[in-house]
């Protein structure tokens, strides 16, 4: 049973590896948005590697090296994101960790930076965070939560949208305007704002997951963002089937923990410009778009104006 698994680990392990030479090329060529793009979607895959609760072909300790991997692929990231960023990590730095990922399953020495795992919190796969809420009711019951995992707010408070691309001869760029958001309670919702993500049909990301600053008021039933998203791809490069996919986070004081409400997608048919209006789906998000349930009769929706901006 053991060696056929180990070809399976060896395969995910070049995988990885792949990623993150793709990742540091990017980097080194200047495409940041592409670099942005490899690196997060590795860090996600390592983390989510260290929170699989399945029989893992990984030690803990090899779990701890993978978590702190992902820690130095999202500080890079938020380097080439913020040009003023305080802690900036270079790639040479983040060039040490090849062989480390190369050889994780022989790997012993000290992990070379003083960084902790990513914590669980920071780069859940979105649409998790409710595994995590009965986790933390489970340890609360049995009086066992660290909080320390739980960061009180998500993103910061300005969030993490990126500036538009360059524009190229004969391509076409999306800006989205988040205009507001329909919501029964909506005067209820603390800090509350939006991730942006694009997922394939197999839901994995295309393109860097964005999150909005926290919408700027509320009014009746309505929360009102009026923020632009830049898509970080040429529309004519998105894949196939892809879809864009709007979740909506606020916080919940009680459990310390910014959580998903509900969320609403737009596939690559409904790309026009002008106002669109989206409906709003019940949590867990389903990023494969295959067991959608309203999240009410009411009519309430997500307000959306599309620019498409085309070079000739």
């Amino acid at each position: 049973m053991r060696p056929a698994n180990m070809s399976e680990v060896n395969k995910t392990i070049q995988k990885w590896h792949a990623s993150f030479s793709k990742g540091t090329d990017f980097d080194s060529w200047g495409q940041l948005v592409e670099a942005i793009d490899e690196y997060q979607i590795l860090a996600r895959q390592l983390q989510k590697e260290v929170q699989s609760t399945n029989a893992s072909d990984f030690t803990e300790e090899q779990k701890k090296t993978l978590g702190k991997i992902a820690t130095c692929l999202e500080m890079r990231s938020a380097s080439l994101q913020c040009t003023q960023s305080k802690e900036d990590f270079k790639l040479e730095e983040l060039k040490k960790l090849e062989t480390i990922i190369q050889n994780i399953l022989t790997y012993n020495k000290e992990f070379p930076f003083d960084v902790q795992p990513v914590p669980l919190r920071k780069i859940l796969a979105p649409g998790e965070e409710e595994n995590l809420e009965l986790e933390e009711e489970e340890d609360a019951a049995a009086g066992a939560g660290s909080t320390e995992a739980f960061p009180p707010r998500a993103p910061a408070s300005q969030g993490t949208l990126l500036p538009r691309l360059p524009s190229e001869p004969g391509m076409t760029l999306l800006t989205l305007k988040i205009e507001k958001i329909g919501l029964k309670d909506a005067g209820q919702c603390i800090d509350p704002y939006m991730t942006i993500s694009i997922k394939d049909l197999n839901g994995i990301d295309v393109n860097p997951v964005q999150d909005t600053p926290v919408a700027s008021r509320k009014e009746d039933t309505y929360i009102h963002f009026s923020v632009d998203v830049e898509i970080q791809r040429h529309v004519e490069k998105l894949p196939k089937g892809a879809a864009i996919f709007f979740e909506f986070k606020h916080y919940k004081p009680k459990k310390r923990f910014t959580s998903t409400k509900c969320f609403a997608f737009m596939e690559m048919d409904e790309i026009k410009p002008g106002p669109i209006v989206i409906e709003l789906y019940k949590k867990p998000t389903d990023f494969k778009r295959k067991k959608l349930q309203l999240l009410t009769k009411k009519q309430l929706y997500l307000h959306l104006h599309q620019t498409l901006h085309k070079d000739s």
